[in-house]
Protein backbone atom coordinates (compact mmCIF):
# COMPACT_ATOMS: atom_id res chain seq x y z
CA UNK A 1 0.00 0.00 0.00
CA UNK A 2 1.40 3.82 -1.06
CA UNK A 3 1.61 6.06 2.13
CA UNK A 4 -0.46 9.28 1.96
CA UNK A 5 -2.76 8.12 -0.27
CA UNK A 6 -6.18 9.55 0.38
CA UNK A 7 -8.24 6.51 1.39
CA UNK A 8 -11.49 8.28 1.21
CA UNK A 9 -14.33 5.38 -0.51
CA UNK A 10 -15.55 7.50 -3.66
CA UNK A 11 -18.40 5.19 -4.35
CA UNK A 12 -20.06 6.14 -0.95
CA UNK A 13 -21.85 9.33 -1.07
CA UNK A 14 -21.25 12.16 1.88
CA UNK A 15 -23.85 12.17 3.97
CA UNK A 16 -23.37 15.63 5.12
CA UNK A 17 -23.83 16.82 2.01
CA UNK A 18 -27.12 15.04 1.15
CA UNK A 19 -30.39 17.36 0.89
CA UNK A 20 -34.08 16.11 0.37
CA UNK A 21 -35.63 15.51 -2.32
CA UNK A 22 -38.03 17.96 -3.70
CA UNK A 23 -41.26 16.42 -3.08
CA UNK A 24 -43.67 19.76 -4.03
CA UNK A 25 -42.14 21.81 -6.81
CA UNK A 26 -43.09 25.72 -6.64
CA UNK A 27 -42.22 28.40 -9.12
CA UNK A 28 -40.02 30.67 -6.71
CA UNK A 29 -42.88 32.92 -4.82
CA UNK A 30 -41.24 36.61 -5.94
CA UNK A 31 -41.28 35.72 -9.40
CA UNK A 32 -45.04 35.24 -9.72
CA UNK A 33 -46.59 37.59 -7.01
CA UNK A 34 -49.32 39.24 -8.84
CA UNK A 35 -52.32 41.53 -8.35
CA UNK A 36 -55.01 39.28 -9.54
CA UNK A 37 -54.98 35.52 -9.99
CA UNK A 38 -55.53 36.09 -13.92
CA UNK A 39 -51.91 37.82 -13.84
CA UNK A 40 -50.38 34.85 -11.59
CA UNK A 41 -51.06 32.59 -14.52
CA UNK A 42 -50.08 34.70 -17.02
CA UNK A 43 -46.76 34.45 -14.95
CA UNK A 44 -46.41 31.24 -14.27
CA UNK A 45 -46.82 30.46 -17.80
CA UNK A 46 -44.17 32.72 -18.59
CA UNK A 47 -41.67 31.29 -16.22
CA UNK A 48 -42.73 28.07 -17.43
CA UNK A 49 -42.04 28.89 -21.12
CA UNK A 50 -38.53 30.79 -20.42
CA UNK A 51 -37.30 27.60 -18.38
CA UNK A 52 -37.86 24.88 -20.99
CA UNK A 53 -35.49 23.69 -22.98
CA UNK A 54 -38.35 23.73 -25.61
CA UNK A 55 -38.43 26.81 -28.13
CA UNK A 56 -42.32 28.32 -27.80
CA UNK A 57 -42.61 27.14 -31.46
CA UNK A 58 -41.90 23.91 -31.01
CA UNK A 59 -43.74 23.94 -27.34
CA UNK A 60 -46.98 24.86 -29.28
CA UNK A 61 -46.20 22.28 -32.09
CA UNK A 62 -46.35 19.69 -29.66
CA UNK A 63 -49.28 21.18 -27.43
CA UNK A 64 -51.43 20.94 -30.78
CA UNK A 65 -50.18 17.71 -31.25
CA UNK A 66 -51.28 16.22 -27.95
CA UNK A 67 -54.62 18.37 -28.23
CA UNK A 68 -55.36 17.63 -31.19
CA UNK A 69 -56.19 21.34 -32.09
CA UNK A 70 -54.40 24.21 -32.93
CA UNK A 71 -51.77 25.96 -30.38
CA UNK A 72 -49.78 29.03 -32.12
CA UNK A 73 -46.09 30.87 -30.50
CA UNK A 74 -48.01 33.80 -30.59
CA UNK A 75 -50.98 31.89 -28.21
CA UNK A 76 -48.27 31.14 -26.28
CA UNK A 77 -47.32 34.51 -26.29
CA UNK A 78 -50.59 35.78 -24.93
CA UNK A 79 -51.14 33.48 -22.36
CA UNK A 80 -47.75 34.53 -20.85
CA UNK A 81 -48.80 38.06 -21.15
CA UNK A 82 -49.83 40.09 -18.25
CA UNK A 83 -50.74 43.32 -20.62
CA UNK A 84 -53.36 40.78 -22.79
CA UNK A 85 -56.19 40.24 -20.91
CA UNK A 86 -58.45 38.69 -22.86
CA UNK A 87 -56.05 35.95 -23.30
CA UNK A 88 -56.11 33.38 -20.30
CA UNK A 89 -54.91 30.07 -20.70
CA UNK A 90 -57.32 27.36 -21.11
CA UNK A 91 -57.43 24.31 -18.51
CA UNK A 92 -57.09 21.66 -21.16
CA UNK A 93 -54.23 24.13 -22.64
CA UNK A 94 -52.24 24.33 -19.50
CA UNK A 95 -52.73 20.22 -18.84
CA UNK A 96 -50.85 20.41 -22.51
CA UNK A 97 -48.54 22.77 -21.33
CA UNK A 98 -47.66 21.21 -18.39
CA UNK A 99 -47.51 17.59 -20.63
CA UNK A 100 -45.34 19.39 -22.97
CA UNK A 101 -42.99 20.82 -20.45
CA UNK A 102 -42.98 18.44 -17.56
CA UNK A 103 -43.66 21.49 -15.41
CA UNK A 104 -46.12 20.44 -12.93
CA UNK A 105 -46.00 23.99 -10.99
CA UNK A 106 -48.51 25.90 -12.72
CA UNK A 107 -50.92 23.04 -11.45
CA UNK A 108 -49.42 23.55 -7.74
CA UNK A 109 -50.30 27.11 -7.70
CA UNK A 110 -54.37 26.11 -8.19
CA UNK A 111 -53.51 23.26 -6.01
CA UNK A 112 -52.39 25.29 -3.22
CA UNK A 113 -55.41 27.92 -3.52
CA UNK A 114 -57.70 24.70 -1.94
CA UNK A 115 -54.97 23.88 0.70
CA UNK A 116 -53.77 20.91 -1.59
CA UNK A 117 -50.28 19.67 -3.68
CA UNK A 118 -48.90 18.50 -6.25
CA UNK A 119 -46.79 15.23 -5.55
CA UNK A 120 -45.23 13.09 -7.76
CA UNK A 121 -46.71 9.02 -7.49
CA UNK A 122 -42.82 7.88 -6.69
CA UNK A 123 -44.39 9.47 -3.11
CA UNK A 124 -47.28 8.18 -2.60
CA UNK A 125 -46.59 4.77 -0.56
CA UNK A 126 -44.80 7.54 1.58
CA UNK A 127 -47.78 9.62 2.36
CA UNK A 128 -49.98 6.13 2.50
CA UNK A 129 -47.35 5.36 5.16
CA UNK A 130 -47.62 8.46 6.99
CA UNK A 131 -51.50 7.98 7.00
CA UNK A 132 -51.20 4.72 8.68
CA UNK A 133 -48.43 5.48 11.65
CA UNK A 134 -50.73 8.67 12.05
CA UNK A 135 -53.70 6.63 12.39
CA UNK A 136 -51.76 3.60 14.84
CA UNK A 137 -50.54 6.47 16.77
CA UNK A 138 -54.06 8.17 17.31
CA UNK A 139 -55.55 4.57 17.85
CA UNK A 140 -52.31 4.11 21.23
CA UNK A 141 -54.11 7.06 22.34
CA UNK A 142 -57.25 6.22 22.83
CA UNK A 143 -56.43 2.83 24.07
CA UNK A 144 -54.47 4.44 26.29
CA UNK A 145 -57.23 6.89 27.36
CA UNK A 146 -59.57 3.77 27.36
CA UNK A 147 -56.85 1.99 29.54
CA UNK A 148 -57.11 4.96 31.93
CA UNK A 149 -60.66 4.84 32.67
CA UNK A 150 -60.77 0.98 33.01
CA UNK A 151 -58.60 1.64 35.97
CA UNK A 152 -60.18 4.09 37.12
CA UNK A 153 -63.74 2.80 37.22
CA UNK A 154 -61.86 -0.69 38.89
CA UNK A 155 -60.84 1.49 41.74
CA UNK A 156 -64.00 3.34 41.96
CA UNK A 157 -65.37 -0.08 42.42
CA UNK A 158 -62.73 -1.77 44.66
CA UNK A 159 -63.27 1.26 46.96
CA UNK A 160 -67.03 0.69 47.10
CA UNK A 161 -68.44 3.78 44.87
CA UNK A 162 -70.01 2.86 42.08
CA UNK A 163 -72.77 4.66 40.39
Amino acid sequence: MKQGRDRHDRNTGDLLNWEPPVVVNRFDESRIRKATLRARVAGAVSETLKECELGREEIAVRMSAWLGEDVTKNMLDAYSSEAREAHTITFHRLLALVHVTDDVRPLQIGAEMFGHLVVDNKYMKFIELGLKTERSERIKRLDSELDNEIKSALRDIRSGYSQ
